[in-house]
């Protein structure tokens, strides 16, 4: 069994994007990330740090606006719009999910499209859906295509079963995985005989969010597990949505959790904040 790191796959984007920023730079263009954080949830607060370490490493510039809770929509909107409208500013990270009383199918098409570095707005889901990679694809989805492919996993006309169905990862990445040519079912809450169809994956990737959920008798001899789940178990550690200690009896490969996706997502977030920036000061 071969637990696929995320580390060395991170740490390889991370190289090429210092080049990338070198050449910017050279041209008097320094990347900008604007964050923008509605409260102080423990995991926004989490994923910001960990992204502005991955931008500081790689020369990213990051502004980080944080609003209280309560704030209104009106207001919210209002900041948002003023984000777009600043030159400086080449991509934009909204933390979500927002608060209840902020409506994100409003706020995703206010966003610029060619800032929107985690595929919020519906433009840049449309581009996904088309393959047109001149707009953006989720930083965790990608993550798990990037991850894939460093470890020369061939997609082609394996199948592949995707646990969860949300815009934030499902979704996106089922459509990333037909672009690679992979065959692709997608399993949710309503799936019935759902150990059936996971133990027919050449791949399998969990992205339900619910701790140690897929155990050995889920998957079948040989197979790969992708797991994308972050969770906190019964004993307050971090861990996915599989069971690691059981899988790895039947898996031929197996992302752990924690060192796993989550390590390359920030690196693909900087890759995006790179390809904005290119797209803004017109220089692709």
């Amino acid at each position: 069994m071969e637990a696929l790191l995320g580390k060395p796959v991170a740490d390889k984007i991370t190289t090429d994007l210092i080049k990338d920023v070198n050449a910017l730079k050279e041209k008097g263009i320094t990347p900008k990330l604007t964050i923008i954080r509605v409260g102080n949830k423990e995991d926004d607060i989490s994923y910001e740090k960990a992204a502005l370490k991955r931008c500081k490493d790689i020369g990213i510039h990051v502004d980080v606006k944080v609003f209280e809770k309560d704030i209104t929509e009106e207001k919210f909107i209002e900041n948002i719009k003023n984000v777009n409208e600043d030159k400086l500013t080449h991509a934009i990270l909204v933390l979500r999910p927002l608060p209840k009383h902020i409506n994100e199918d409003k706020i995703k098409h206010i966003i610029s499209p060619n800032k929107d570095v985690d595929c919020f707005n519906t433009i840049n889901l449309g581009k996904l859906l088309e393959g047109d990679k001149s707009g953006f694809s989720p930083c965790t989805p990608l993550a798990v295509i990037e991850l894939l492919k460093y470890y020369n996993i061939d997609l082609e006309s394996k199948n592949v079963v995707v646990l969860g169905r949300s815009n934030v990862v499902g979704k996106p990445l089922s459509i990333l995985l037909l672009n690679e040519n992979a065959t692709v079912t997608i399993c949710h809450s309503k799936t019935k005989n759902l150990s059936g169809i996971t133990k027919t994956a050449d791949i399998l990737v969990c992205a339900v969010g619910k701790a140690k959920m897929i155990n050995k008798d889920f998957i079948k001899n040989g197979a790969i597990v992708i797991d994308v789940g972050i969770n906190v178990d019964e004993k307050g550690k971090l861990c996915g949505d599989v069971d690691y200690d059981s899988c790895i009896e039947k898996a031929c490969m197996i992302t752990p959790v924690p060192r796993g996706v989550g390590s390359v997502t920030t690196s693909i977030l900087a890759k995006n904040i790179i390809k904005a920036t290119k797209i803004n000061e017109n220089i692709i």
